[in-house]
């Protein structure tokens, strides 16, 4: 047993180049009961002392430096190591060098001090180091081997110390009777902001390193399957602001007497922070930021589980951006990013707190109805995202608009299974589509039957091409000035058997959907080429044939390849062929797009762009391409007669495409007054139902041929034939002012309604026209207001006996009429009347160039 008055009354060697340490040092461990004695000398004269009147322990500078040759402090350690001196001494030395201390641990230090001194670790030290002198002593009267085990296991104590410096977790050690922290790294003091004499007061279990009955666990025996434990817990900080994450791995460590339980604390914060990312990451949409398809079905799980506690119903809605392949291809990908973000802002503002929104990819969203709501209130949040859309986008300066098409299926009405629901609200979403787009349909039993009759429908086109059911029939282009037909446009079908004669707009859109078009535009292209060779035998020349080229074609296939293979293959003139693309396949990676219609321009093929005047492109940008041709989408052609903001389109195309030197073909052309007025306006060429519709390749060779030899003949130039066009829905009305007029040798025409007004005036030039004020469908003012627009030059005049002239009036404040006659007029005023009417059109249309002379045709008997 060690007495604690032999430690007291130790003899202590104090060797410091600083005379105030020493000094400070002296009168610190003489308070103590200590007896100091300070020296200075070289390294044998300190040893000398010691030899003449040995000491318990020696507090050492090493970094001592007099400046005297062989004395420092590594100096004296090795003079004390030397024969002769009959007593151990233990050196306690100073030093804040990590590269000294493991040098002094070497040439046998026992423990460390830093400076400025530290009172409490001063004498604590000085304690430990004189009781392992004590027990040294105690241990050399059982022999020199446990003089030499003490020493091994003095040096492996602080050299386990120093390891515990040097780590960056914080390691405790915690002694198993008094469950007390007894020392604490430097990576503890850093890690939790205590000084290291703070963690010693502190309890393990007030910091936070486990619970009294786990404490106890960890410092129990365990059997050598299990020397560790390791958990998950947070440490407090010194400063209170927090507490760190830590992973404790806990250790017991035998000992006569009392068992050391060693903790070792490593943060974890950045490890938790990296598994919250990856978690968001796996459950988010990166974009939008919106749940993603797999955290939306089980949100979707949730709220069923929720419905049928609760009796609640859940509708599910489902939602595709109309048209937004499109502005993603002409704009740019970063763009469509940009309209997906503001597009799920709104979205989520629609939307009621415990509503659900989800991303299930590219531009389809879902919604999440959870409320014991019907299925009424599902509509209505329908056309609150409808009206939500109604606003444009600002897309970087560029404004956009955008709709949604939406498909709804309610629980338990539809179906209990969240996939079914969400399939059925996808069914439903793509007869919204079809229907017209911006709107929503209720999921039934019948779209179900459709879905599968799609799918049906896709298995037989993947054996369609194998099994060559594909044929290609030719509809032909007709040249306006000549009347010849100047080329013909290869349009795919599809001989399904058992259902016959496929049209495209049942199938193509599948082809593009699953990639097979891209397949199939190569097999349309060397057929193409096979039929123009197979023609040119037959004496059919000069017919360029004109193919349909898909963006995914282009992005995905080797188009260039493929011309080339066909053109070689079948010895065909490159010039007989030509390609028509939309303006999203063209935006679609333009740059590469560019080369390759440059390259395939180069060879002779005619390029012309599909349905223009309906994509995003800028006609800045359009500029670059090697375009030859625009093709105008029927859209404007439909109602060109009619309607004046699609003849403004259709003419402003024509005058553009002219300007830029390109030709114009017209596709949908289905009346010979659509084809007179698009004449009229120097259209090129026109395709549609007026003149054939598509045919199979045999035939289409024999009407070539009949055109040869009796061309459609374009309508004399009878603009200068004076035209009086009446318009009035009595019969009796129009035959008395025909026989009135035919008088005076004008051309009449006559109409009894606003739909064959337009008609005639597409098909005639008329200088006059004569309306009544009431018509069907529209007021005499309404008819002459479009007939403005869209014929200007012509002197628009209301016959009427309506008195009523308030709204006559203000359309010739406007300029939709030029005069207003009321009736009754006598025959001779009327006659007067028209003919200032014709006097005043030609007296603006230059009535001295022979051209453009009036002319009369035979008046008719009086």
């Amino acid at each position: 047993m060690i007495d604690q008055n032999d430690i007291h009354q130790a003899r202590i060697l104090l060797v410091d180049a600083d005379a105030a340490a020493r000094q400070s040092l002296a009168a610190l461990l003489g308070a103590s009961g200590y007896v100091a004695v300070t020296g200075t000398g070289d390294g044998r004269a300190v040893a000398a002392l010691h030899g003449a009147t040995p000491f318990d322990l020696i507090v050492l500078d090493l970094d001592l430096d007099l400046g005297l040759p062989g004395f420092d402090g590594f100096s004296v350690m090795a003079a004390l190591r030397e024969p002769g001196l009959h007593t151990w001494l233990p050196v306690l030395a100073i030093t804040q060098n990590a590269a000294l201390k493991q040098r002094a641990v070497e040439a046998g230090a026992r423990d460390f001090l830093d400076k400025p001194f530290d009172p409490v670790e001063v004498l604590t030290r000085v304690h430990n180091v004189l009781e392992v002198r004590l027990l040294h002593r105690e241990a050399h009267d059982y022999g020199a081997h446990m003089e030499q085990t003490v020493r091994d296991r003095t040096a492996e104590l602080e050299r386990f110390r120093g390891a515990m410096d040097a780590t960056a977790d914080a390691i405790f050690l915690i002694d198993t009777r008094s469950m007390a922290i007894v020392d604490a790294s430097e990576g503890a003091c850093r890690m939790l902001g205590y000084r290291r004499d703070e963690l010693l007061r502190l309890d393990p279990v007030k910091l936070g390193m486990a619970k009294p009955d786990e404490l106890a666990r960890h410092a129990r025996p365990r059997s050598p399957l299990r020397e560790q434990d390791v958990i998950e817990t947070e440490l407090l900080r010194a400063d209170g602001t927090g507490a760190v994450p830590v992973e404790i791995s806990w250790q017991l460590q035998p000992a006569p007497g009392s068992a050391m339980l060693i903790a070792v604390a490593r943060d974890i914060s950045e490890r938790q922070q990296a598994q919250q990312r990856l978690k968001h990451l796996a459950s988010y949409d990166a974009l939008t930021g919106l749940p993603n398809r797999r955290l939306f079905f089980q949100n979707l799980r949730d709220a069923v589980e929720l419905a049928q506690d609760k009796h609640w119903r859940v509708g599910v809605l489902f939602l595709s951006l109309d048209r937004f392949k499109s502005i993603n291809d002409s704009l740019g990908a970063a763009t469509g990013d940009e309209l997906l973000r503001q597009f799920s802002t709104r979205l989520v503002n629609c939307v009621h707190l415990r509503d659900t929104v989800g991303r299930l990819g590219g531009d389809e969203f879902a919604l999440i109805l959870t409320m014991p709501r019907d299925q009424q209130e599902a509509a209505q949040v329908a056309n609150e995202v409808r009206d939500a859309l109604r606003a444009p986008f600002d897309l970087h300066g560029q404004q956009a608009m955008l709709t949604a098409s939406i498909g709804i299926a309610m629980y338990p009405d539809d179906a209990t299974d969240p996939g079914t629901l969400v399939k059925y609200a996808d069914t439903a979403m793509v007869r919204a589509r079809e229907a017209g787009r911006d709107g929503y349909r209720f999921f039934t039993s019948g779209m179900n039957v459709q879905v599968l009759a799609r799918l049906d429908l896709e298995l037989a086109l993947r054996d369609a091409l194998a099994l060559d059911q594909f044929v290609l029939h030719y509809q032909p282009k007709l040249n306006l000035n000549t009347g010849r037909i100047s080329g013909v446009e290869a349009l795919l079908r599809w001989n399904r058997p058992g259902y016959g004669l496929v049209y495209p707009v049942q199938f193509v859109s599948i082809l593009e959907e699953t990639g097979m078009v891209v397949r199939v535009g190569d097999w349309i292209i060397d057929t193409a080429c096979r039929q123009i060779a197979a023609w040119g035998k037959e004496g059919v020349t000069d017919l360029r044939v004109a193919v349909n080229v898909s963006s995914r074609q282009f992005v995905e296939g080797d188009l260039e390849g493929a011309i080339r293979a066909a053109l070689g293959r079948h010895q065909i003139d490159p010039c007989m062929l030509e390609l028509e693309l939309t303006e999203s396949a063209l935006m679609s990676h333009a740059e590469h797009t560019i080369e390759v219609l440059g390259r395939l321009k180069a060879l002779g093929i005619t390029i012309a762009i599909d349905d223009f005047g309906t994509g995003y492109s800028s006609l800045a940008y359009l500029k670059r391409f090697p375009i030859d041709k625009l093709k105008i989408d029927i859209a404007f052609v439909r109602d060109i007669t009619t309607n004046p903001d699609d003849a403004a389109i259709a003419l402003a195309i024509i005058s553009m495409a002219h300007s830029l030197h390109m030709q114009v073909v017209a596709e949908g052309v289905e009346s010979r007054a659509q084809m007179a007025y698009l004449r009229r306006n120097r259209c090129d060429d026109i395709q549609g139902f007026h003149y054939s519709r598509a045919l199979p390749a045999a035939e289409l060779a024999h009407l070539v041929r009949d055109n040869a030899e009796r061309p459609e003949a374009p309508a004399t130039n009878d603009g200068n034939l004076q035209t009086v066009l009446v318009v009035d829905n009595d019969v009796s009305v129009l035959a008395s002012l025909h026989r009135l007029f035919r008088r005076d040798g004008y051309r009449v025409l006559t109409a009894a309604s606003p739909a064959e007004a337009f008609e005639l005036l597409a098909l005639y030039p008329v200088q006059v026209i004569l309306c009544d004020q009431r018509l069907p469908a529209m007021s005499g003012t309404e008819l002459l207001s479009k007939v403005k627009d869209m014929y200007p030059d012509t002197v628009r005049i209301i016959l009427s006996g309506d008195t009523r002239i308030d709204e006559v009036l203000d359309a010739i404040n406007r300029g939709a009429i030029d005069r207003f006659y009321t009736r009754p007029l006598v025959d001779a005023e009327l006659r007067e009347h028209l003919r200032q009417a014709f006097q005043h059109y030609w007296a603006v249309h230059d009535p001295f160039d022979d051209r453009k002379r009036p002319r009369l045709e035979a008046p008719a008997a009086a």
